[in-house]
Order: C-alpha cells, then structure tokens, then sequence
C-alpha cells in the first residue's frame, strides 16, 4: 500500500520568464514603443477581466539580474487556458523584441489533512488557497526545488508519522511570518524539472532572506531539500511598466 499524502490540486500555474532585446528595442521610435506597448495593455486589460471574474490570476514582475527581465506569471483552471494566456503575449509586437529564457509549469497544490468524509474543496479558506489571486506586493521570490532521494535522505521512504512531525516544525516557521510573507506552493510532479515550485510575496524582500535562511536549519530542508534557481522580482503595474520601458 502506497503511504503517498492525499493531495488537493486548484489552478494550473505558468511562470513565463523573458529577457528583452533592449538593443533592438532602444533603436525604434518613441511612437511605435508606444503603440506596441498599448497593445501589450490592451491585452493586460483582457487578463484583468479574468481575474476581476476569480477565474485566474496574473502579474507582471521585472526580475533582476541576468537570469531574465521579465516575468509574466498567470493562474487558470486549466492548461488550455494557459496556453492562452502565453499564446496572447506571443501574438503581439512586443514578444518580437523578448526572447523566453525559461518557463515553469506546476498547479497550485495543498496537501488534505482533513478527516474522512469532510469535502475539501466545500471549505472556503481550503478553496482561498487553492484558487488564490497573485499578491501585487512589492517583490516576488521564486524557485523550484526536489525532496532528496539519496540513502538514509529519501524522504519517500520515511513513514507518514516521520513527515508530518518533520513539516510540523516546518509549518511552525512559515507562520511567524505571516503578515509579512505570502506563499503559493505549486507542485510540479510531472510538469516540469522539479517537485515543486514556491513563489513567496512580500513587500520586503529582506524577508524572504530571513525566512528561508531560517528554514534552511530546519530538519526538512536541510536534509532533504534540494533547490533550483531562484528569481528574484518587483512587481509592475501599469505606471511602472510604461516607465520601465522609456515612454
């Protein structure tokens, strides 16, 4: 019998990284920059109506440093709808000045420690996580990251008991900072490199420093955590976006 944890799965996730080609973007006009990023609102607009219906999420973040410089970050229902999401930033000018240096695909996940019986998706706070809006504060932390499978470090081979008192003590770190630090825990077992992705929010992003510095001497990760790249961003409104590209 597999000891697998029951999991609750909501909206699909895409985080579409690009890099611009600011030579090639700094050599038009002042008009046509703006005329192309008009359009690139007007489909902003578009991904608003969606969110302003709860049927999605998006936000728009500059990254720093030269891993990319921008990241489009959508949630919707469905993978087709996420395909659309990426399509319509593919079919504008503006995508023929960028060039996508990653992407990540994962669905936002919550493991059920609910009773037997008691419908998950019924509790409203439960249903709040799982279908969530992207917090617009002022920064955004990302990364993917696995769970060891290596020797006496395979944490698919400790028994549900060993994780649950291990992610206790795991839990009880994330919620000092509450208030301070916002999550969306997306898994992506079968959708892409890694286990899981963790994009964190928080209007100061020294906290995500103390946050995962903590972590890292807790039990879980610093024994069986293992982490990809991570991002780093701000995020961009329609006023920070227009000023971030010289109009």
């Amino acid at each position: 019998m597999s000891n697998a944890p029951k999991t609750l799965e909501g909206w699909y996730c895409l985080n579409d990284f690009r890099k611009i080609k600011w030579e090639i973007w700094n050599e038009i006009s002042v008009q046509l920059r703006r005329e192309i990023l008009e359009e690139l609102l007007e489909v902003c607009k578009q991904w608003k109506v969606v969110e302003d219906e709860k049927t999605g999420s998006h936000a728009i973040f500059q990254i720093l440093g030269h891993k990319a410089d921008f990241l489009f970050m959508f949630l919707r229902p469905n993978l087709e709808e996420l395909a659309q999401a990426e399509l319509a930033i593919n079919k504008t000018r503006f995508a023929k000045f960028t060039t996508q240096s990653t992407s990540y695909v994962s669905v936002v996940e919550l493991t059920n420690y609910l009773p037997e019986g008691k419908d998950p998706y019924s509790d409203t706070k439960i249903r709040e996580r799982l279908y969530p809006q992207i917090p617009k504060t002022n920064n955004i932390c990302f990364y993917p990251m696995n769970k060891l499978r290596i020797g006496n470090d395979n944490w698919y081979m400790l028994t549900p008991d060993e994780r649950n008192q291990m992610m206790k003590s795991h839990r009880i770190i994330g919620r000092s900072y509450n208030g301070k630090v916002r999550q969306i825990i997306l898994s992506s077992v079968g959708l892409d490199d890694y286990e899981w992705g963790v994009a964190l929010f928080a209007d100061d992003p020294i906290d995500f420093k103390k946050l995962i510095y903590e972590m890292r001497f807790d039990e879980v990760s610093a024994r069986f955590a293992e982490f990809g790249t991570f991002y780093i961003g701000s995020y961009l409104g329609e006023e920070q976006l227009t000023r971030l590209l010289n109009l």
